[in-house]
């Protein structure tokens, strides 16, 4: 399970498990009944077309939303568990 800890939306952790590129379960800990549907939404989807389609969702007058960190936290998966990532490249060339 990856655990990904939100910015400047209600949402204070956002969990899930993706496997083969799916988002298999999604959890966006807040109150609001909408973050439980936005999860409820993406279970099953592509990783990619998560982040397509809800990257840059904005929040009333915030620049950000619970959707919008949600696919950051997708993005920032996809970077840590790509092996030829330049992140990962700089942690193998280390070892």
């Amino acid at each position: 399970q990856y655990c990904y800890t939100p910015h400047g939306v209600c949402s204070r952790q956002i969990h899930m498990d993706v496997e083969d590129g799916i988002v298999k379960k999604c959890s966006l800990s807040a109150d609001a009944t909408a973050t439980k549907g936005i999860a409820a939404l993406v279970e099953g989807m592509p990783v990619d077309e998560v982040v397509k389609r809800l990257e840059g969702i904005q929040c009333g007058s915030r620049p950000t939303s619970c959707p919008d960190q949600l696919a950051k936290a997708l993005k920032k998966w996809q970077r840590n568990s790509n092996p030829f990532s330049s992140a990962n490249r700089k942690k193998r060339d280390k070892v």
